[in-house]
């Protein structure tokens, strides 16, 4: 008799349906799993905490296209876990979770004997990357881990093949066609879908044949280069305000694109929406044409159609004149506060120099609020799911879980890719204890904490003395702040990497030099900055209700 348990027949499913990677924190009784995962070929990284190993999983599923694992044990461990599950799924990434539990609870999936274990994991993942991509959970009872059966009763199930490719109706590309033809200040938004969905290809013929604008939301940078001529994200607010038309790859009108709606852009705007999902049409804004279908295989239609008809939109129009116009006045703008030499010094200062030192493959990780926001426009991506953040959901503490689960990918592709996290100093205290898990591990991750003192703002040392002689701090120190000039570089020396105390713009490239030129170990450079800097002031213009709004760009 050839038994198994079920740890075993967990890990040996999981391997079969092409998972590579485990991220979790082990207990009583998923010790057993962990191990066995480890047996059959599958690379697990512990972490220090089950809602980074959800947001280290995900991002497997997101750079990979199948799903990364996370193992939890029951109750809290599982509780700890939502927050990941619930960011990739809102990512619409996918992910496969596995628990354990001693009495029945809700859940995606749940496994009622050994013997459906292969076929749970098969669904579960088959669930998780077909359709819109997400979060799938399944449930082990506890006393079956260690549980065993005969392999010759257990069914046996082969790795689900990649998910059916749709495409949209010949009708509605030729209507989107039309309405692209008679567009005056067409633009196209790439979203992150369009990188999830490997369209780069066919999306920047697409966007060279038709001379189209495109703008890319955060996770869509990289899909073409930031610095392709067609590119006006440095015009963003602007170009948005002003299409007539907009075709919408791969993204949502949500809160990160307004809703679509007034004051950020025209009332009047016609929307050409391509989704994966029917329920997606629609949310928000009606869309003058729906393109039902993959987004790689209905930008190979529109690609088609066009070079069909031979149409081009004219570089020679006012649209064109005013985008540019806007990116070179912003460039000026970003320029001189980038080359202020006052102390401390500024986010565009140091997003200046980063941005000179920093490799075009590397893979950048951002979170935080001016952090993220000002080293979206600052930090270029040249190449497609090269820059993860917080994201559809806007979660913190995902930074340094993508990071490492980035950095596991780099050490089996082994492209010589650097992974760069840059964290405002409020979002890396979410999953600070990770850089354990890099030094344990021996990740080269360089982590950039932009270090403001605190949450959007925070007070300088001297300040925050005097406010302490005044009191208990708890009554009136403002909730903003964080403790000034805390050495987060010293966390990460504490565990073995080097770690970088960075006031000046010399201190900050030799530093950066130093780390990037360091593949044995991780480093972290705690940037010191004015506490009370901010983005660049905004302008005011007019849209076409005549209702004044103040835009960042």
């Amino acid at each position: 008799m050839d038994e198994v348990t079920g740890a075993q027949l967990v890990a040996e499913s999981l391997k079969t349906q092409n998972v590579e990677y485990m991220f979790g924190i082990v207990g009583v009784p998923i010790i057993e799993v962990a191990m066995a995962a480890q047996a059959a070929g599958i690379k697990y990284i512990g972490m220090r905490n089950e809602q980074a190993a959800c947001y280290a999983a995900s991002a497997i599923g997101y750079l990979t296209g199948r799903p990364g694992a996370c193992l939890v044990v029951s109750g809290p461990g599982l509780i700890h876990a939502l927050g990941g599950m619930a960011n990739a799924n809102m990512n619409c990434w996918g992910l496969s979770g596995v628990s354990t539990s001693n009495t029945p609870c809700m859940q995606q999936l749940f496994c009622f004997s050994l013997e459906a274990i292969p076929s749970v994991i098969e669904k579960a993942v088959r669930t998780s990357i077909y359709g819109r991509p997400g979060a799938c959970y399944v449930d082990i009872a506890g006393d079956m881990v260690n549980a065993k059966v005969d392999r010759i009763n257990v069914r046996v199930v082969s790795c689900c093949p990649p998910p059916p490719v749709s495409v949209a109706e010949k009708s509605t590309i030729n209507e989107a066609i039309s309405v692209l033809k008679m567009a005056e200040r067409p633009l196209v938004i790439i979203g992150k879908g369009a990188a999830y969905g490997r369209a780069e290809t066919a999306l920047r013929e697409f966007v060279e044949v038709s001379r189209l604008p495109f703008l890319p939301t955060p996770m869509g940078k990289g899909v073409l280069p930031d610095d392709h001529p067609n590119c006006v994200a440095a015009a963003r607010s602007r170009s948005a305000l002003l299409a007539d038309v907009v075709l919408l790859l791969g993204a949502r009108l949500n809160w990160m694109l307004h809703f679509g709606l007034p004051p950020r852009f025209d009332p009047n705007v016609k929307i050409i929406q391509v989704d994966l999902c029917a329920e997606e049409m629609g949310n928000n804004i009606r869309p003058a044409v729906a393109l039902l279908g993959d987004v790689n295989a209905t930008v190979t239609q529109l690609l088609q159609q066009v070079g069909k008809d031979g149409w081009k939109y004219s570089f020679d129009t006012e649209w064109w004149s005013t985008l540019k116009a806007k990116i070179t006045a912003n460039a000026k703008i970003s320029k001189a506060l980038a080359l202020q030499s006052t102390l401390p010094m500024n986010y565009y200062t140091v997003f200046h120099h980063i941005s000179q030192l920093l490799p075009h493959d590397c893979i950048i990780v951002s979170e935080g609020a001016n952090t993220m926001d000002i080293g979206r426009t600052m930090l270029n991506n040249y190449l497609p799911r090269h820059r993860l953040d917080a994201g559809t959901f806007g979660t913190m503490g995902v930074g340094l879980g993508f990071a490492i689960a980035a950095a596991a990918l780099e050490r089996r592709e082994n492209k010589g890719q650097r992974i760069v996290c840059v964290e405002g100093d409020s979002a890396f205290g979410f999953s600070g204890m990770e850089v354990e898990t890099m030094c344990r591990y021996n990740l080269p991750v360089i982590i950039i904490v932009v270090n403001n003192n605190g949450i959007y703002s925070g007070v300088d040392p001297e300040t925050w003395k005097e406010m302490a002689k005044m009191g208990d701090l708890t009554t009136f120190a403002p909730p903003v702040t964080l403790l000034p000039e805390a050495r987060y570089d010293e966390v990460m020396t504490a565990f073995g990497g080097r770690g970088f105390l960075v006031r000046t713009v010399e201190e900050l490239r030799s530093a950066l030099q130093l780390s990037l030129s360091d593949w044995e170990r991780p480093s972290l450079l705690n940037v010191l900055i004015d506490p009370s800097s901010d983005r660049k002031q905004q302008v005011t213009v007019t849209c076409a209700e005549n209702n004044s709004v103040r835009l960042p760009d």
